[in-house]
């Protein structure tokens, strides 16, 4: 790497209801190769984690994904405050390598390693979150919304087969 400081940049997550761009500033890691390595996932650009490698288009501030780095990005919303739910996601998701990468009054973003499986991840969010109707939790990295449908990426189909 040839610069190891942090970076901001900014990439495109949406637009608002009049049209107007929505941009998420991120903190990254210039590369030797011009791309940058995403330092923590982020709460609202879609298909990307911690540690991704991505080449950026800094007018638009979209991006173009180099290389994956194995994370997942769990984004997990609560109508009633994030705080408690963090008090018990943190501990359980740090046991496999987790990390708590974003929180605010009503979010948590977490990164959190694909090998530690798709379904022991989900039970902890589910056993922590519940079924008050409260909070809710999503993947941003697993799937793209095509013709309106959820599709799997599969990208960690690579990284989880047997050697």
């Amino acid at each position: 790497m040839t610069d190891n400081a942090l970076q901001e940049i900014s990439l495109f997550a949406g637009q608002q209801a009049d049209g107007r761009p929505v941009m998420e500033t991120l903190q990254v890691r210039k590369l030797d190769d011009g791309a940058f390595q995403l330092v923590k996932s982020p709460a609202f650009v879609r298909g990307i984690a911690s540690g991704d490698h991505i080449k950026v288009d800094r007018k638009t501030g979209s991006f173009t994904l180099v290389k994956r780095a194995g994370n997942l990005c769990i984004r997990v919303f609560s109508r009633t405050g994030a705080a408690a739910l963090a008090e018990q996601l943190v501990p359980e998701l740090e046991k496999l390598g987790g990390e708590l990468d974003y929180e605010n009054a009503r979010m948590l973003v977490f990164s959190i390693h694909v090998s530690c499986g798709f379904q022991t991840i989900e039970d902890i969010l589910n056993r922590c979150l519940g079924d008050d109707g409260g909070s809710t939790w999503m993947y941003g990295n697993v799937y793209d919304i095509v013709e309106g449908q959820h599709q799997p990426l599969n990208w960690w189909q690579e990284i989880l087969k047997p050697q």
